[in-house]
């Protein structure tokens, strides 16, 4: 009566298997979970994890297909058979577990360095763009000074050409159309006595009345204007008569 039926010993070595494998399936899921967490997070890692899940799949199938083999008829010796295989079985899912913890904390750190360089690459594009908008109205500013630098270098330079061209051409009317010298206007009274003026003079005061009015571009011709001087500018079409007033004049709008 004090033995143990072989019969009660198999059923509650299957009950306390049946029990133990829920407890492996359990662990096994959550290492599925955790697993799947730290393949989305680096691909990179993906591979390893592959493989190990691939392992712990066949065990599983293996386990699972295999019939249990009665090894002893002894209670104690299969108890302390399953708590063997148990602890072996614990021992390597500590370590796969302690592995997937040990790369998921070091894929947080390298996150979190991700994170800071994106931070500091943001701060320095804001920082340019800060740059960029307050130098932006200088840039314009040193633009439009330097195209009026330009402009002023161009005047300078036309204005130096403009003296040179007056001063040759001053130098070839006084060799060749001196000022008149006892000469006599017969248009006016013989008794006035009025300087008569070069032609030098006389285009001087055509172009600048041109350059001044030239709404208004006639001047009166008086005295000091002398003849031929006024038939060489009517003759050579470097001046006009005014169309209703024979004693105004105007020169030549050659820049029209």
């Amino acid at each position: 009566a004090n033995e143990v039926c072989p019969v009660d010993a198999k059923e509650e070595l299957l009950e306390e298997c049946e029990n133990i494998w829920k407890e492996l399936e359990e662990c096994q899921s959550k290492l599925m979970l955790l697993g799947v967490e730290t393949m989305v997070q680096s691909d990179t890692k993906l591979a390893l994890l592959m493989v190990q899940w691939k392992a712990l799949t066949v065990d599983h199938q293996q386990w699972h297909e295999r019939s249990p083999e009665i090894i002893s008829t002894s209670p104690d010796v299969l108890l302390e058979l399953g708590k063997e295989e148990l602890q072996k079985v614990k021992n390597d899912l500590e370590m796969t577990l302690s592995a997937v913890w040990s790369k998921n904390k070091q894929l947080e750190e390298d996150l979190k360095r991700e994170q800071q360089w994106y931070g500091e690459q943001k701060e320095m594009i804001n920082t340019l763009n800060r740059i960029e908008e307050e130098t932006k109205p200088q840039a314009e500013h040193l633009y439009k000074t330097r195209g009026l630098e330009e402009l002023h270098k161009k005047m300078l330079t036309l204005k130096a050409y403009r003296e040179e061209l007056v001063s040759a051409l001053g130098e070839f009317l006084e060799k060749h159309y001196p000022v008149p010298q006892n000469g006599k206007n017969k248009n006016f009274s013989a008794e006035s006595d009025v300087e008569l003026l070069a032609l030098q003079d006389i285009l001087e005061m055509l172009v600048n009345k041109l350059i001044s009015t030239p709404h208004e571009p006639y001047i009166t011709i008086d005295e000091s204007f002398w003849p031929p001087y006024i038939e060489l500018l009517l003759r050579f079409g470097m001046a006009l008569r005014h169309p209703e007033d024979p004693n105004r004049m105007r020169l030549e709008a050659f820049h029209k």
